[in-house]
Formats: structure tokens, sequence, C-alpha cells
């Protein structure tokens, strides 16, 4: 049986100097657009963490979900560049040996160390299930 362990979306933070730039040139009427266009692209960036898989889905026309098995995942590592500890969030990248997905960003994540911590367990979990399968 397959649960949600979290659910989340990246920050509008990381888009931080993005929209500072297009702020300053707010006149052109096209740096609006630009800031709006990638705030509903973050907005419409969704993260769910199961017990057996992390599900990303992105697009704000067009829809992708990509789907990556958490026993695939070989490597973690918790980011937290200083601006965005200044708000409490970090990056996660996990490395795995997915054919589509090897590396794959969980850009400005709150309380990025207890995420990891969930996915870290869930993963050697799988491993263990599947190693007494075979």
């Amino acid at each position: 049986m397959e649960n949600v362990e979290w659910e989340g979306t990246p920050s509008q933070v990381s888009n931080f100097v993005y929209f500072f730039v297009c702020g300053i040139l707010f006149f052109l009427i096209i740096p609006l657009l630009l800031i709006l266009w990638r705030w509903l692209q973050t907005k419409c960036t969704k993260y769910e963490l199961t017990s057996e898989r992390l599900i990303m889905s992105h697009g704000v026309l067009n829809k992708t979900t990509d789907q990556l098995e958490l026993y695939r995942v070989r490597d973690y590592r918790h980011e937290q560049p200083f601006f965005l500890r200044i708000f409490g969030l970090s990056n996660i990248v996990l490395i795995s040996n997915d054919k589509t997905d090897k590396i794959l960003n969980l850009i400005a994540i709150r309380d990025g160390g207890d995420l990891l911590t969930k996915i870290r367990t869930n993963v050697e979990g799988l491993r263990k299930s599947k190693s007494r399968i075979i």
C-alpha cells in the first residue's frame, strides 16, 4: 500500500533575482509578463513523496508528470545556499540510476533536511524489501 508522506512546491523565493531584474525594467511591459509566467511556472510545479515514488508535476499549459521509483535513488545531497538559508529553504539533489531522471533537483524546499530524512528512510526500506524478494 502506497502512502503519501509529503507534498510541496518550490518557494517563489527561488525567483527573487529574476523578479528583481524584471521589476527594474517594469516600464517595458514585457518584463511584467515574464514575471507572471515565471510565477505561474513555479506555482504549477508540485512534488509528492509517497512510500515508493517521488512524483513531480510541472507545466502551465502542458503538464508533465515524472515519477522516480525510490529504490533507484543512489545518492542524496542537501544544499543550503546562503540566500535560501535566510528563508529556511534548501535544495535536495537526488542521483539515481533511472534512465530519464539521472539527477533530480527539488529546488527551494522548506524543511529540506526533514524531507531528505523521509526520502532516505523510504529508499532504505524499499531496498531491504526488494533484496528479500530476490
